[in-house]
């Protein structure tokens, strides 16, 4: 067989389906590979199924289609394939319905069955999700957790302990956030997501210019690209817009 048709004939496997679905730059192409391996009637693995099952759930999740990304997601659980992945893509599907309970109660799932490497991911995840819902006491509970469970990323987790207890009214000093919020903006983590929390830690101190600049970085990166990302980023977008209503204008 010549070089090309056995490239031709690898693109029409499940896995060469799963490669054009993993690389598809819209929801729609990404949707379309899919379905063609998992309607294909061919023998598909189960790591392999739930691959080309997790490409479905992102392809509704860009779409905003949240009732139908989380039935993807729970046909992914039940092939008991990296379940932890599954457990957490099931949580974000709940939070685009504005299912907060269902979401909290995914999450812990994924902190139980989690390899010891993403325990931390999964309780910091956690953790957020508890502090933009305003359950800050349980917050503080997984995010204790997540922090003794983290290594690189263990600035960005403590920090966000620190923003999860000073609102449930735990006193903490100004030296304390400031030596945080130092440790995050040094460190790898401090990018991307931590520019939310450095926003948050910014204005706590009344750093109110840092927190500006924070804020907005974070709020333009996070929904000037990846639809995915937006959605999955929705709650802490929304916080930081209101935290940016409140910074009081620059005086003329």
């Amino acid at each position: 067989m010549s070089r090309t048709r056995a490239a031709a004939a690898e693109s029409v496997t499940p896995e060469g389906l799963l490669r054009k679905a993993t690389l598809a730059r819209t929801s729609g192409l990404r949707a379309k590979y899919a379905m063609r391996a998992l309607d294909g009637g061919g023998r598909i693995t189960r790591t392999t199924r739930a691959m080309l099952l997790r490409q479905l759930y992102l392809s509704h999740m860009e779409a905003r289609r949240f009732a139908e990304a989380y039935r993807v997601a729970c046909d992914i659980v039940a092939l008991d394939v990296m379940q932890d992945v599954a457990r957490q893509d099931a949580a974000r599907a709940c939070l685009g319905l504005g299912d907060h309970d269902g979401a909290v109660s995914h999450l812990r799932l994924a902190s139980r069955v989690s390899p010891p490497s993403r325990r931390a991911f999964h309780l910091w995840t956690l953790g957020s999700v508890l502090y933009l819902a305003g359950r800050h006491r349980d917050a503080i509970g997984a995010l204790s957790r997540a922090s003794r469970w983290g290594t690189t990323d263990r600035p960005l987790y403590q920090a966000q302990l620190a923003l999860s207890r000073l609102a449930s009214g735990e006193p903490i000093a100004p030296e304390e956030l400031a030596l945080l919020r130092e440790r995050l903006a040094e460190a790898p983590c401090g990018q991307g997501y931590g520019q939310f929390v450095l926003g948050e830690l910014a204005f706590a101190a009344r750093d109110f210019d840092a927190a500006r600049a924070y804020l907005r970085g974070f709020v333009r990166r996070s929904t000037g690209g990846r639809v995915a990302l937006a959605v999955a980023l929705s709650g802490e977008i929304a916080r930081a817009r209101r935290l940016l209503a409140r910074i009081p204008r620059k005086k003329p």
